[in-house]
């Protein structure tokens, strides 16, 4: 677990030296996969909770350029919310307590499979039985 922190925070590091200078990673810079790979680094930056926001702007920027998904700025708005002890607003990010997998808490549920559908993002009832399946193991 140690190794896997490290390999975060230098991950952190390198792109944060990129947003800082360049700005997000843009598809016609890096392609699908390069903007892909610079999302999954940011959502993995949760040692650094203002650096991950500054992630999230940029990432913002991008999308409103349609240059990055949707989706992915969806995952990070969560993953931000949570980190700073707020409901989550697209049902992403899920916890295991000690008494079970379960979502973190989500903002007006009743709105959320419009929120999804608004991003690109499957129904929540569909992402909560693939992640339960492939946290069972049967994924």
């Amino acid at each position: 677990m140690a190794r896997w922190m490290d390999i975060d925070r230098d991950n952190t590091t390198w792109l944060w030296s990129v947003v800082r200078v360049r700005g997000w990673p843009l598809w016609s810079q890096v392609g699908q996969d390069g903007e892909a790979a610079a999302w999954l680094l940011a959502q993995h930056a949760d040692a650094a909770p203002d650096i991950q926001r500054e992630f999230h702007s940029a990432l913002s920027a991008a999308v409103d350029q349609q240059e990055a998904k949707r989706a992915h700025l969806a995952y990070l708005a969560d993953r931000v919310r949570v980190n700073a002890g707020r409901p989550q607003l697209y049902g992403t990010q899920f916890v295991e307590d000690g008494t079970g997998f379960r979502p973190h808490p989500i903002e007006d549920r009743d709105q959320l499979d419009l929120r999804r559908a608004s991003v690109g993002l499957q129904p929540f009832a569909e992402y909560e039985f693939e992640i339960r399946r492939f946290q069972d193991g049967n994924g």
